[in-house]
Formats: C-alpha cells, sequence, structure tokens
C-alpha cells in the first residue's frame, strides 16, 4: 500500500479547469488499476490532495434540486459567478476567494475501502483544525460536513463536503469557511436544507482575515496523522 500523498496549491484557479485536471488524475489512477488487474501485476497507485481557490461559482451534485439555486443566469453574472452541474454527491454548494478547497483524491485501496469511514475521517481532520482556534466543529446528524452549535437555533455551517468515488478512487472533497463573502449564499438554499445559516472562521474569531496558509498546514497535519500518510 502507498501511503505517500502529493500536495498541490492551485492557488486561485478556475473550477472548470480544476475539475478537469481532478478528472485527469482520477482516471490515471484508475487506469493503473484497471491495468494491474488486468496484467496480475501490483504498481503502486498514486495519491494527490489539491488546495485550491476558486473564483465565484456554484456548483450542483448529481443529487441535487436546482431550485436550490435561488437566482438566473443574469444575476448570476452581476454578481460575477458561474454554476456547473457535477458529478459529485450532495446538493448545492459555492466556492468562492477567501475559502479553502480541498481536493484529496486518494486509492483508498491505500488506506481503507470504506466511503463512510472517509468521509468521517474528513471531518475530523476539520474538526481538529478548528479547535486549534478556539472553534469547536461538531458533526450534524444526516447533514455531512462540520457545523457549530448543532441542535440549536444559532446551528450554522462552516464547512461542506461532498465526494465521488469510482474503484476506491476519490476525488472532490470540501470547501471551508475561512475568509469568504458569506452574502453569495445568500443566492442559494445551502446545501439544500432550509433554515440553516453559514459561517467562516474569521467571523467566529471577529477577525479580519486568518492567513489561509496557516489554516491549510493544520490541516494537513490532522489528515497525515488520520491517514497514517506520508506527505510529499
Amino acid at each position: 500500500m502507498n501511503k505517500k500523498v502529493g500536495i498541490q496549491d492551485l492557488g486561485l484557479k478556475d473550477y472548470k479547469d480544476c475539475w478537469d485536471y481532478q478528472e485527469q488524475l482520477f482516471q490515471e489512477i484508475v487506469d493503473l488499476k484497471i491495468r494491474n488487474r488486468r496484467e496480475g501485476v501490483a504498481s503502486e497507485t498514486p495519491n494527490h490532495f489539491l488546495f485550491v481557490e476558486h473564483p465565484h461559482v456554484y456548483t450542483l451534485g448529481k443529487s441535487g434540486d436546482m431550485t436550490n439555486l435561488l437566482v438566473g443566469e443574469t444575476q448570476l453574472k452581476a454578481k460575477g459567478a458561474t454554476f456547473y452541474k457535477i458529478n459529485r454527491g450532495g446538493d448545492i454548494t459555492y466556492h468562492g476567494p477567501g475559502q479553502i478547497v480541498g481536493y484529496p483524491i486518494l486509492d483508498l485501496d491505500n488506506f481503507f475501502t470504506d466511503i463512510h469511514k472517509y468521509l468521517r475521517l474528513l471531518e475530523e481532520m476539520v474538526i481538529l483544525t478548528l479547535a486549534e482556534y478556539g472553534v469547536k466543529g461538531e458533526r450534524s446528524k444526516g447533514e455531512t460536513g462540520v457545523w457549530l452549535d448543532v441542535g440549536t437555533p444559532l446551528a450554522r455551517k462552516i464547512c461542506a463536503m461532498g465526494v465521488r468515488a469510482s474503484r476506491w478512487v476519490t476525488m472532490h472533497g470540501f470547501a471551508l469557511n475561512v475568509n469568504t463573502d458569506l452574502s453569495y449564499f445568500d443566492l442559494m438554499i445551502p446545501c439544500g436544507i432550509k433554515g440553516k445559516g453559514v459561517t467562516s472562521l474569521n467571523l467566529e474569531l471577529g477577525r479580519n482575515e486568518i492567513p489561509l496558509g496557516e489554516v491549510q498546514e493544520k490541516l494537513l497535519l490532522h489528515f497525515a496523522k488520520l491517514f497514517e500518510a506520508d506527505l510529499r
């Protein structure tokens, strides 16, 4: 099993360009696994972890409801945002500047073959990172991602998640609001869940801005421990 994970920070990158890049890396791993099985060999499959910021964009998962986007194309353009229907699980999500988006493209055969465990460990990675800032992140039953004040009228989401997996290879991932302009969430029903708000780390801490690189380093530290990964 290859537990080495290559880390890439792509900076600010167009959503579609990044999606195409994910698909390329994902398909390379899948193709290698198919070839290994066909030829009876055991070539190591690589693992990747991409960090990226996206320009303003809304994405709708394959099980999502289009009515959860509350505006039309003209209004999206006025806000400088784009929209894509994509092949991950989950409903509608917003990505934009000031948000850490993470795309682990892993061959889970190198770690464990359990998608439920995979999602829970990604959540734990975020929960442990928030705890370093004195923020108590929690899981909300039946709602993937990380929340604050679960079970109260103040419940609000700070990190959304949605993944795709095929042949135990993952893509897509998580979006953690750090310095995010939360007004963009007003144009949708976040993750299709009515009556619950969203928040960001800088809002919770009462700070103008938190260095994204600092948060990324904490995320990777917890990722490496939880997945017993060797980061490269």
